[in-house]
This record gives structure tokens, C-alpha cells and sequence, in this order.
């Protein structure tokens, strides 16, 4: 009988041999590789740089507006706002505006219900956690004046140098009328403030507790009648994103200087209450 040709031993042999060499190299075959979290970030496209420019704005509702000490609207309620830019190397500008009365209180003939101040400046950290600022102040009173009437547009260089919570401030008026007051070039007013932190925060509505205070003396040059001090003491509190405050003032100036037409002293001691919200 006839049988059919088994398989040659040496072609099994090399058979088994790559088969097991497959099943091998199947068995060890990575699998795809998996990007790591460093990987990942290092494919991100980058952040953009943060930017040196600050911008910040204010607007408040006040009881009344007082400026070193004497009331600028006759004791009635003033709605007042501003902005400011920063840059981290210190240089800031801003505006602020509010609603006043005093000069028109003065005369029936001016027209003029606005406070427009524009200012400009350099702050830089000192050692021991000191800082200067120095800057110039321009008050403008837009509005209609009589012939004759002096001009109540005031510029102001000042410098003050902070510590923390406190601060010592110069300023200097640099034109020939300050606040409407003639032949008074060289007019100053130096003030010391304090702006203390009581409580950082109470609870979830209620933040910060502010303690504030102040003194500053108002001298007008060739006008020494109108020369006075003032001071303020009062709180501040953050609620829900809002400031809250209550301060007292008063002065020693001569209320005969300082009493309108419609018989009020606007200088004498005086409560604001405000709230303020920064953004």
C-alpha cells in the first residue's frame, strides 16, 4: 500500500518556529503611547501674558458731600463716581465727579452743580513697607460766573508717603485763586489718615471692619480768616461686595466765613453715611 508522503521533520521545525515567533511579538507589541499631563500642557498653546494695565472704577451714593470738613452740598445727598488706570510700575491717572451746590449756594447768579477732578501720579514701594505717591490734583467747576466772579478751578501738587494703614499728605496749590479764593497762590493743605483693619472678615456677608480717621489743616495764603483744621472719625464695612460707612466731622472754622446765604454753616461738624461700590 501506497501511503502519502508525511511532513519533512525540518519544515515542521520551521514552521512551529515562526509561529511561536509571532505569537512572541504579538505578546509583545506596546500599546499605543499615552500622552502624560506634562506632555499635554507642553502641547498647549501658551497663556497669554498678563497685562501691566489696571483699570478699576467706583460709584457711590453719599448723605451729603464733605470735603476737608465743610459740606459741598449744603448738607443734601451727592451721587459720585470715578475711574482709574494703573500700571505696575506705579504710574496711575483717574477722574472722579459729583454733584455740588456751595458756589451757587453763594450766589443767586452761578450756575455750576459739578465737581470734575482729574489726576495723575507716580506710587513707589519704599523699603520697611513704606510707599510715595506723588501727583497733581485739578478741581474743575464747570459752569457760568458772573463778571468779575474768581474762578474756583484749583490745581494741586501733592506728596504723601504711606506706611501700611497710615499716611502723612502734602498739598500744594499752584494758581493764583484757591477754590474760589482771591490772591490765595501758595495755599496748603497737610492732613494725616489712618485707615485701620479692625476684622478681616465677620462672615460670609460681612467682610472687613475699617476704623478711619483724620486730621488736616487748611491755610489759605493772604486769606487767614478762611484758614482752618478739620478732622473725621468714623467705620467702613464690606457687606456682600459693598462698603458701608459712617463717619463724623467737624472743624474751628470761623462760621462767619462759612455760612451761606441761606444761613447754614456749612463747615461745622457734620454726619456722612454712604455706601460705595468699587469694581
Amino acid at each position: 500500500m501506497n501511503m502519502k508522503p508525511g511532513p519533512r521533520p525540518a519544515l515542521v521545525a520551521a514552521a512551529c518556529a515562526a509561529l511561536f515567533a509571532g505569537s512572541t511579538m504579538a505578546q509583545t507589541t506596546p500599546p499605543p503611547a499615552v500622552p502624560t499631563p506634562a506632555a499635554a500642557a507642553a502641547s498647549a498653546p501658551p497663556a497669554a501674558p498678563e497685562s501691566p494695565w489696571a483699570f478699576t472704577g467706583n460709584v457711590g451714593i453719599y448723605s451729603q458731600y464733605v470735603f476737608r470738613g465743610v459740606s459741598q452740598t449744603n448738607e443734601k445727598p451727592a451721587v459720585q463716581g470715578g475711574f482709574d488706570v494703573a500700571h505696575k510700575n506705579g504710574l496711575y491717572a483717574g477722574t472722579w465727579l459729583s454733584n455740588v451746590s456751595w458756589l451757587s449756594d453763594s450766589a443767586p447768579n452761578v450756575s455750576n452743580s459739578l465737581e470734575w477732578d482729574f489726576y495723575g501720579g507716580w506710587k513707589y514701594d519704599l523699603p520697611n513697607d513704606f510707599q510715595s505717591d506723588l501727583g497733581i490734583l485739578y478741581y474743575y467747576y464747570p459752569g457760568s460766573y458772573p463778571s468779575g466772579f474768581t474762578t474756583p478751578n484749583t490745581t494741586e501738587l501733592y506728596a504723601a508717603l504711606n506706611w501700611k494703614f497710615l499716611q502723612v499728605k502734602y498739598s500744594q496749590s499752584v494758581g493764583s485763586s484757591t477754590f474760589g479764593i482771591a490772591d490765595s497762590r501758595g495755599s496748603y493743605y497737610v492732613e494725616g489718615n489712618l485707615n485701620y483693619d479692625i476684622v478681616d472678615k465677620v462672615n460670609d456677608y460681612i467682610g472687613k471692619i475699617t476704623l478711619i480717621a483724620h486730621v488736616g489743616h487748611q491755610a489759605f495764603k493772604n486769606n487767614t480768616n478762611y484758614t482752618y483744621t478739620d478732622w473725621k472719625g468714623g467705620v467702613a464695612v464690606d457687606v456682600s461686595g459693598y462698603t458701608v460707612g459712617l463717619v463724623g466731622t467737624g472743624t474751628d472754622a470761623e462760621a462767619a466765613y462759612y455760612t451761606n446765604p441761606y444761613g447754614k454753616n456749612i463747615a461745622n461738624g457734620q454726619f456722612v453715611a454712604y455706601v460705595q461700590k468699587t469694581f
